[in-house]
């Protein structure tokens, strides 16, 4: 396969086109799935029954067990932990098939029916709390697993739709959906608790799904040579600007190449890294603010929802900006992926490490509580989209193993810095963050000294290879 940097010979309007359509749909199913992830975090809340020992308490829960919109459940610590991961082991457990199987399958009714599935899930969650905890974690782990179904997929469709040189940009700007929906969650689940009930948060992100589900399945098709209202224009701009033909039938996984590339060892140790950051600052920040400010919880969701907000934003322009530097040849493709993977894993541990010592400022620590989390967006032009670059024949497949290990990353840093927290709340931070930054470096280092950005041999496709 020959790849080069060349522009192509036309280009049609980016904003106007059926790609970036495309782009803008997946954007919303991915704050979609986001929100039907998260969104437990904040009703656990009103979910579970108060513990408290004053006499008060038992009034209350008495009046939250007789109003339907608000029934409340006697969940331990330990259940309600328990509840909140689950989800995450059926993410874990179908990123490798999902990827193996967007080579065999129309990706059109992978994600379609994973997207419904999931949305489906999450609305049995309400009567589902009324069987039992059990029930619940069982409608987590589905909802996960078809969840990391429709995360996976939904990457190869940028070898199909995406031209070389927006590959990065259409990327991003769908996947930047992932960094938008916590944001929507933390601003919009607890004005739904409070006026119409817990249960209505799960319906209606449960409802929205479904209902985008029925719009993927009419307004997507599988190439763009297929889609009857692209402009001919579009279509042979994205035609003429495809590298590589993605074949109908599954080729054979060359697994012994693959584990002696030393590109992708480095790729799937960087994408740990990255959800290791990522972890510990999307799940632990409400708990960081409250530990610094002791503000209540509608003021630290708010709080909370800025460095979600601004992650999003900041991945938007890291996909445009890496595909500019490529298009007008200003950074060679290597250079590009290596500069926005040093950004997106060295700064948020410096800005994490830097929150150690702005103890007395409540801007300052907003400033960088902001930084470390958007920061980490820099990684959507660089270690995200260097499986594509490596070997776009396997690129399901292999997003789906690097989705795997960076999973690992994230549980082990959740569970690793939950241990840290539960000896001390306020010391153990310096533990934290310093681990953070040893491993963000760690996984720098080895990055750029073996990291790659053309095909590699085991990757290539001798046959049915069209410029």
């Amino acid at each position: 396969i020959q790849m080069d940097n060349q522009v192509p010979p036309r280009k049609v309007p980016n904003f106007c086109s059926i790609r970036y359509g495309i782009a803008i749909f997946l954007l919303f199913c991915n704050v979609i799935i986001m929100s039907q992830r998260v969104c437990m975090s904040l009703t656990m809340i009103a979910m579970v029954n108060s513990t408290e020992p004053h006499g008060s308490s038992n009034i209350s829960t008495k009046e939250l067990q007789d109003n339907i919109k608000n029934p409340v459940y006697n969940w331990s610590p330990e259940i309600q932990g328990i509840m909140l991961s689950s989800i995450f082991y059926g993410v874990i457990g179908s990123q490798i098939p999902a990827g193996y199987l967007s080579g065999m399958y129309s990706l059109k009714k992978l994600i379609g029916f994973a997207l419904f599935f999931s949305s489906l899930f999450t609305l049995f969650i309400p009567p589902a709390a009324e069987f039992g905890e059990t029930l619940v974690i069982v409608c987590r782990v589905f909802t996960g697993l078809f969840q990391g179904i429709t995360l996976t997929v939904q990457q190869v469709i940028w070898i199909r739709w995406a031209p070389l040189l927006e590959q990065g940009r259409l990327t991003s700007l769908s996947l930047s959906g992932l960094l938008l929906g916590p944001c929507v969650v933390l601003l919009m689940t607890g004005f739904i608790c409070d006026s119409l009930g817990w249960p209505m948060v799960f319906y209606i992100f449960g409802a929205l799904g479904c209902a985008l589900t029925l719009l993927w399945f009419i307004l997507y098709y599988e190439y763009p040579k297929d889609h009857p209202f692209i402009s001919i224009s579009e279509k042979e701009y994205i035609m003429s600007s495809l590298v590589q033909q993605v074949s109908s039938s599954s080729p054979s996984l060359p697994i012994k190449d693959m584990i002696k590339s030393p590109p992708l060892w480095v790729i799937s140790l960087s994408n740990f890294a990255l959800f290791w950051i990522n972890s510990i600052l999307s799940m632990y920040t409400p708990m960081f603010i409250n530990v610094r400010f002791h503000v209540n919880i509608r003021e630290n969701g708010l709080l909370s929802s800025f460095p979600h907000l601004f992650a999003w934003i900041f991945a938007v322009v890291a996909g445009h900006v890496a595909d500019v530097f490529q298009s007008k040849n200003i950074l060679s493709l290597l250079t590009i992926r290596k500069l926005f993977t040093f950004l997106g894993l060295i700064l948020p541990s410096v800005f994490s490490l830097s929150l150690l010592y702005l103890s007395s400022s409540f801007y300052g620590t907003m400033i960088f509580l902001t930084l470390a989390s958007a920061t980490g967006s820099f990684t959507m032009g660089g270690v995200l989209m260097n499986v594509l670059d490596i070997a776009p024949r396997y690129y399901g497949f292999l997003r789906g193993l690097t989705n795997v290990i960076g999973l690992a990353g994230g549980l082990i840093s959740s569970t690793l810095t939950g241990m840290m927290l539960s000896q001390d709340s306020e010391s153990s931070w310096f533990q934290i963050f310093s681990l953070m930054a040893a491993i963000s470096v760690a996984s720098q280092i080895l990055y750029i000294i073996f990291a790659k950005a053309e095909v590699q041999d085991w990757a290539k496709e001798i046959e049915n290879t069209h410029l």
